[in-house]
């Protein structure tokens, strides 16, 4: 049963308190939490301003049906956060 972990790194430029941040933070997260029932968490940066690095988690009862479904997550991310997203990797396990 593969374990699926994909990390968002992602600049905030317009972001110029946490506070700001955390809303463009909560607004993925919960985007992707609604469309993909994945868990996701911040994992990295909590105390940057302009930076973030979410982790999205899901499982599957197999490989090629958990690529599938990360690639859609990974694309959903990419049209909610644009220009923000700057850097994306995949494990498997």
């Amino acid at each position: 049963m593969p374990i699926g972990l994909l990390t968002l790194e992602i600049h905030i430029p317009e972001a110029h308190s946490l506070k700001e941040k955390r809303f463009v933070v909560r607004k993925i997260k919960d985007r992707l939490r609604s469309r993909f029932n994945v868990a996701v968490a911040e994992l990295d940066h909590q105390d940057l301003w302009q930076r973030a690095l979410l982790g999205v988690v899901s499982i599957s009862s197999d490989r090629q049906t958990l690529e599938t479904f990360l690639d859609s997550v990974e694309r959903e991310s990419a049209k909610v956060l644009g220009g923000d997203l700057i850097h994306t990797e995949r494990e498997l396990f």
